[in-house]
């Protein structure tokens, strides 16, 4: 039994670094984007917000670790922050810039928005239920953000039309 314990326990902390990672990912592309938003205000208004809580729930998850006595991975925040500057960098060049962003951060907070769910299956499978409420508040910031977007998709892509139909700057 204890075994099994071991392996659930490292499981739930390597989800725990794996989450830390993707959140400094999250905040490496949503600057990145943020710097190229100045015909989208709304949008560069409300990705900022989400920057701050990005940052917020890498230190909840910090603060997890480490209670656990446990930290996270230096390589894989290193990685998936170079990633998603690469992520950001790589759309700059398409003409339609702002519309591919918005598609790929709907479906990056969806991927965000399962591993939370994960996390919070194994909080109370190991013995982590005191975990659960900054799960729960990262998980709750995380569908709030993806509900923005899915708000904004049409919108953003009726904006973009009619610049492109205006000839002016229709990227961001």
């Amino acid at each position: 039994m204890a075994n099994t314990d071991n392996v659930g326990l490292e499981l739930f902390l390597t989800g725990l670094r794996n989450q830390h990672a993707v959140e400094n990912q999250a905040v490496s592309l949503l600057s990145r984007q943020v710097e190229r938003l100045e015909n989208y205000p709304e949008m560069e208004a409300r990705m900022r917000q989400h920057i701050e809580e990005s940052k917020q729930q890498a230190h909840r998850l910090e603060e997890l670790l480490t209670g656990l006595g446990s930290s996270s991975s230096s390589l894989k925040d290193a990685g998936l922050s170079f990633m998603g500057n690469m992520a950001a960098l790589a759309h700059t060049v398409a003409p339609d810039e702002v519309l591919k962003n918005t598609l790929a951060n709907f479906a990056f907070e969806h991927f965000e928005i399962a591993a939370y769910k994960s996390l919070l299956a194994l909080a109370d499978t190991v013995g982590q239920s005191g975990s659960r409420s900054a799960l729960e508040q990262s998980l709750s910031e995380e569908i709030s953000m993806a509900q923005w977007i899915d708000q904004q998709i049409a919108p953003t892509t009726l904006r973009f039309l009619q610049r492109s139909r205006a000839g002016t700057t229709a990227g961001v």
